[in-house]
């Protein structure tokens, strides 16, 4: 292509012959505008592949920046969009039944036929449209004749025999559970742009500005992607699909929110590029196809709110799933460093095994704690405090930190000197600065070594001072939840020894929401 222009005679005879087959399915859809428009798979499928080959030729020739041809290439545009979303609503009605659905208080097929006849109108309104601009840009229409059979889907019912072997697979468990574990991960990710339940109106802005975005939906959608091809990979057609009742249902619901997804991407695309005013290009018209807010509702209230339902109602299903396929194991890990497990440890933990839904238990000196209960995780902290109290007090003695003889020093002098030469010694963590100690022992008249201890155990009840030691900590339970504590574990679970908050690792994403 050079950079010379092109008479605008050569231009219209190319786009004549060009958009022949284009205008025939346009045709056909406009001749069906006062009846119910039987939209097919061949319809949409010219559509959608005609109105890419012409826009993409347009472009070529920069038609989205010439006053004749604009309109035209916006027209062309919008066809392509909604003959796409359409076709994808068509493939979910189509599938409905194959994807082996969990059931939703609301009528997704329903639902599914009103976005539907939504995106009808709009591509009725379109091909309407762009008829009137073709006659006046000279191109030809076609009779609507020897279109009228190139469209019509006649379907008989039922299903070719199912007479393929299964295959074996070795590692169809392993995978199971990477696909279950995925899903978890995936749902917990996208909670903020796919919502469970229906978006109001008055909140419509603030999901569109925020989280509900072409870009992030289609991230997310890639995603889903990537998780229905290690599906067809590794589960499909296994003999483990054949026994396994809930494999179907979960790559049913990996499929269902893949389309919807793809769904939501084409609205919010719409609205950000072609009705949003405050991202509207310069100088491009508007063609007023749609109103702002059915646009909005439909991709609210359709592709975003059924997406996060049914990601929600699959949760669940997961969970059993990843329990049925539990491979238990033990580890040993660090106990928190700042005060133990306080709230935030105890939190993240319980938090990543009610991710898993697994049963998983904490033990320390052969006293089980339910990993899945901060509260549970609180009450360990009096036997790690114990602990840590017993080990400062042997390494006093072994230090030799108390003298046996102190002259004329007073008690409270003798413990500070303890706390500096431990602190040194980085046995213990300072929080308070400065420290201050109590006006008088507490058992004034208890030995020395037992009055240090009693003021250490009181600096560190009261939070001033903590006791750094290399506590360990067993979790018992399935072996891919204890490798995300462990992960937890080696990156202080999620605090620095002064407790100050630091970023969680990629692998436990799912925890910052």
């Amino acid at each position: 292509m050079t950079s010379e222009t092109v008479s605008n005679d050569d231009f219209t005879f190319l786009m004549r012959m060009r958009a022949q087959r284009l205008m025939c399915a346009v045709v056909y859809l406009s001749a069906h505008k006062r009846e119910p428009v039987p939209l097919t798979r061949p319809l949409l499928g010219d559509l959608l592949n005609q109105a890419t080959q012409v826009e993409e030729l347009l472009d070529s020739y920069g038609a989205r920046n010439n006053s004749q041809w604009h309109t035209f290439r916006s027209l062309i545009a919008a066809i392509k969009l909604f003959s796409n979303v359409s076709y994808e609503l068509l493939h979910i009605q189509h599938s409905l039944l194959g994807y082996h659905l969990l059931p939703l208080e609301q009528d997704f097929d329903r639902a599914t036929e009103n976005a539907l006849e939504f995106t009808t109108d709009i591509l009725l309104q379109a091909t309407n449209r762009i008829t009137d601009q073709a006659i006046q840009l000279g191109l030809r229409i076609p009779e609507l004749a020897p279109c009228v059979q190139m469209y019509i889907e006649n379907l008989p019912q039922g299903k070719l025999e199912q007479n393929l072997a299964t295959r074996r697979s070795e590692t169809v468990a392993k995978t199971v559970t990477l696909l279950a574990t995925a899903f978890l991960n995936l749902a917990a990710e996208s909670k903020p742009s796919l919502p469970s339940g229906r978006i109001s109106p008055d909140q419509y802005e603030l999901y569109i500005s925020g989280s509900v975005t072409e870009e992030s939906l289609r991230s997310i959608e890639f995603q889903f992607h990537n998780l229905q091809s290690l599906y067809d990979t590794y589960v499909s057609k296994t003999e483990t699909e054949g026994m396994d009742k809930d494999l179907p249902v979960l790559r049913g619901h990996i499929s269902v929110v893949m389309h919807l997804l793809r769904t939501g991407k084409d609205f919010a695309h719409y609205y950000e590029r072609h009705v949003d005013s405050k991202t509207q290009l310069s100088g491009e018209y508007t063609l007023h196809l749609v109103e702002p807010e059915k646009l909005l509702a439909k991709l609210m209230n359709y592709s975003v709110s059924f997406a996060g339902q049914y990601l929600a109602s699959a949760e669940l299903l997961c969970q059993k799933m990843l329990q049925r396929y539990t491979e238990i194991d033990s580890i040993e890990v660090a106990v928190p460093q700042y005060r133990g497990f306080h709230v935030r440890p105890s939190t993240l933990v319980s938090k990543l095994v009610l991710h898993y839904g697994s049963k998983v238990q904490m033990e320390m000196d052969g006293e089980p704690y339910n990993a899945a209960s901060p509260l549970e995780l609180f009450r360990a902290n009096e036997k790690i405090n114990a602990q840590k109290r017993r080990w400062l007090a042997q390494e006093i003695v072994r230090l030799r930190l108390v003298p046996d003889e102190v002259g004329d020093k007073d008690a409270r002098a003798v413990i500070w000197e303890v706390i500096i030469a431990l602190a040194e010694r980085k046995k213990i963590v300072i929080y308070e600065q400065p420290l201050k100690l109590a006006e008088y022992p507490i058992r004034q008249d208890a030995k020395l070594i037992e009055q240090v201890t009693d003021e250490i155990a009181h600096l560190m009840a009261t939070g001033r001072i903590d006791i750094g030691t290399d506590l360990k900590i067993r979790f018992i339970g399935d072996k891919r939840v204890l490798a995300d504590i462990r992960l937890l574990a080696e990156c202080g679970y999620g605090e620095d020894t002064f407790g100050n908050n630091i970023p969680l690792p990629d692998g436990l994403s799912y925890l910052r929401r």
